[in-house]
């Protein structure tokens, strides 16, 4: 059994992902079993950065194999819920111990369709803003929903850019976007800023918003996850010709072609999964343990597209922030 763990860990495929990554060094007899279905993609920063956290806390506790829904990509109801059932049968045969998630989709189309207070425990990471709508907590489930810091970048912004009256969003057409867009539209009000938005399922749809954008006083920077055509290289040079006014993001990896971001830490949500995940094993129902929000955040700024819009920081904000060099972009 040992070794055919080893040779699964090392070469299971399901539907072209790589649904099956085992450390060598732990997959030993009575070592416990822990899946990790991602929403999403590798290749997708967000995505990279849960993960990194996660194995940092149990490649050496348990052995730990991976699905990729890759329901960025494949946007369809009915590819959703496919992802979904492969998943459900990897889960069905491999007899996992826990499982860990990443993302909406994977709470959507798996836990709440098909493991509603069931004997196996869930840990979900990364469900934006809320689980209201799958009625979590479940006696089997537990985890750590995604809040954008949004109020903390309206003040970076001010303090940039003072008497902002009007914004512009500009994301991709998805549903963790439309999430996001709403929670921006309701700050915007708390705050008496009239927002204007665009979710693109192009890049040229995004480069043409991105235009009309400098007619406002802030451009706030949805993800591009989701517009598959998406080519960095292409927007950095358009985003370098084309700005004019200050832009700020939640999101790390769209630094590439923004100048401010107070930005979520993907890792910190990959690093509490993981260490509940292990609570669990050692005894704990997740019912015990709360579901909480995140609460690590990063400040970056881009000097290549400030310079290229005039724009000059305050110093204290320049002290604090990293810096964008050499950064990738998601995919």
């Amino acid at each position: 059994m040992q070794t055919l763990r080893k040779i699964l860990g090392a070469g299971l495929m399901i539907s072209g992902f790589t649904a099956a990554v085992a450390s060598a060094n732990t997959a030993n007899e009575g070592t416990s079993k822990c899946l990790f279905v991602s929403s999403y993609h590798k290749g997708y920063a967000w995505s990279d950065g849960v993960e990194r956290g996660l194995r940092a806390v149990l490649e050496a506790r348990c052995e730990l194999r991976q699905f990729d829904m890759d329901t960025k990509r494949l946007k369809s109801e009915d590819d959703k819920k496919k992802q979904a059932r492969e998943a459900k049968a990897m889960i069905e045969s491999w007899s996992p111990d826990i499982v860990i998630t990443a993302d909406d989709n994977a709470a959507k189309y798996l836990i709440q369709q098909y493991y509603r207070d069931a004997e196996l425990p869930f840990v979900f990471s990364g469900v934006n803003w809320t689980v209201e709508s799958y009625g979590f907590p479940y006696s089997n489930v537990t985890g750590m929903i995604e809040v954008a810091p949004i109020e903390p970048m309206f003040k970076r912004a001010e303090e940039v850019s003072p008497g902002i009256r009007r914004a512009f969003y500009l994301g991709a057409d998805t549903l963790t976007e439309k999430k996001n867009l709403k929670r921006f539209q309701a700050a915007s009000k708390r705050l008496g800023i009239e927002l204007e938005f665009v979710l693109a399922g192009t890049m040229e749809a995004w480069m043409a918003a991105y235009g009309r954008a400098q007619e406002h006083d802030l451009i706030i920077m949805g993800s591009n996850a989701g517009i598959n055509d998406w080519d960095p290289d292409q927007v950095r040079r358009f985003v370098g010709g084309a700005a004019q006014r200050l832009s700020v993001t939640n999101h790390y990896w769209m630094m590439p072609y923004t100048m401010i971001g107070i930005t979520k830490v993907a890792e910190e949500q990959g690093e509490w999964a993981g260490k509940t995940a292990l609570r669990i094993l050692d005894g704990m129902q997740p019912g015990e343990i709360p579901i909480v929000a995140n609460s690590r955040r990063d400040i970056w700024i881009n000097p290549e597209v400030l310079s290229a819009a005039e724009i000059r920081l305050p110093r204290g904000l320049k002290r604090k922030a990293k810096r964008v060099t050499g950064f990738d972009s998601n995919s």
